[in-house]
């Protein structure tokens, strides 16, 4: 393991360098965190930043309870990336940009058997949050259609199917209204408390739990299509995973529950880990030789914040102006129709994805597959929530 490992205490560790700006108040969190009741190991990623009361970008791996709170509310989170028939050759902006005026309504009758087919294929019985299906959301959720601007690995792209010369789609977004209702129900009885592997309230939990993680990535699938299907073209997954979740997981010989809060896995083949929307995402294959105690399985979900939502526009307004927040330095554009949220999500209130990159490579944690660039950055056609 390389420079960018650090032991704060004998359970937490911290994959960054001493280079990388991480707020002290996530890694007091951190270390509050880890004097949770049967907490075995907590380790923090090069985009950590401060949440509310415990850490994003981190994972979290438990003995015999589950903490719902350090999950959260949105239960799957995570990232789904497409292959499109774009060619990158004859992409219009314009044209593309049209296209994506009626994207953020409730799913129509149209998509009904689909909804229908899919739910059933994925053992989801829950309906009352189908009219959010297919929806993005608020926060920094998104859906950004992507070119390939370096290869690094030939043989990565050509394992997952993807063609260098077309676009790709990426969609971030989880469980919507489902997963907070899940986490509203656990905190209304059981405040932040863990619960006991095995107990009444455990079961019903990871139940409920494992049905938002699925729903969750129905949603990406939806949102992809209906993208898809908006601009005219088609297009195939190329991978999916989650980074807001727990799941049973087995770390330096002792069985317990990993939690992960804003943490992509290393165990289950290519991830990507996106900047922000005037950053460039990297395709990346974890390494299997990876030390498990260390980084319990997990990686950087995405660039990590550096300012806090709601002081993002004072801190740029003066300096910028909504026109000039619709375009990047890298030639994307942005469609954000919520002044606040335009600021909120500002390149400039991240971190660089290539630092983050880079501390994960130092680790030895990842190898290199492909820098993708944003073309074009969907967040809100107007005012949107959730």
């Amino acid at each position: 393991m390389g420079k960018s490992v650090q032991k704060i205490t004998n359970k937490v560790s911290l994959i960054a360098s001493k280079e990388t700006w991480i707020e002290g108040l996530a890694i007091q969190q951190l270390k509050k965190t880890s004097d949770l009741p049967s907490m075995n190991l907590v380790a923090g990623m090069p985009d950590l930043h401060p949440g509310r009361g415990y850490p994003i970008g981190a994972a979290f791996h438990t003995k015999e309870r589950v903490y719902p709170a350090l999950v959260g509310n949105d239960i799957g989170c995570g990232m789904a990336l497409w292959q499109t028939s774009i060619k990158q050759a004859k992409l219009n902006l314009n044209k593309l940009e049209k296209k994506l005026k009626d994207i953020e309504e409730p799913l129509d009758e149209t998509w009904l058997s689909i909804i229908d087919k899919r739910k059933h294929d994925k053992n989801i019985v829950n309906a009352d949050f189908d009219y959010a299906l297919g929806t993005i959301g608020g926060g920094n959720h998104f859906a950004e259609f992507q070119a390939i601007d370096e290869v690094y690995s030939q043989l990565g792209l050509d394992e997952l199917g993807i063609d260098n010369k077309q676009l790709l789609l990426l969609v971030h977004s989880g469980s919507r209204g489902l997963g907070q209702s899940i986490l509203l129900e656990h905190v209304t009885q059981f405040n932040h408390n863990g619960l006991l592997n095995g107990s009444a309230a455990f079961l019903k939990y990871i139940d409920k739990h494992d049905e938002a993680v699925r729903w969750a990535e129905l949603n990406r699938e939806l949102i992809a299509l209906r993208f898809l299907d908006a601009v005219g073209c088609s297009g195939t997954p190329s991978l999916d995973v989650n980074h807001n979740l727990v799941m049973s997981k087995t770390i330096g010989n002792q069985q317990g529950w990993l939690h992960r809060k804003g943490a992509t896995p290393s165990d289950q083949g290519y991830v990507v880990i996106p900047g922000s929307r005037g950053d460039y995402t990297y395709l990346v294959k974890p390494r299997a030789d990876n030390t498990q105690t260390t980084n319990l399985f997990s990686l950087a979900h995405g660039a990590g914040r550096k300012w806090k939502r709601g002081e993002c526009q004072g801190r740029l307004s003066h300096k910028y102006k909504r026109e000039d927040m619709i375009k990047t330095a890298l030639g994307s554009r942005v469609i954000c129709g919520n002044k606040e949220l335009l600021y909120d999500e500002a390149p400039q209130a991240y971190k660089s994805c290539e630092s983050v990159i880079s501390d994960m490579l130092d680790a030895g944690l990842i190898e290199l597959g492909a820098k993708l660039r944003p073309m074009l950055t969907f967040k809100t056609n107007g005012s949107c929530s959730g």
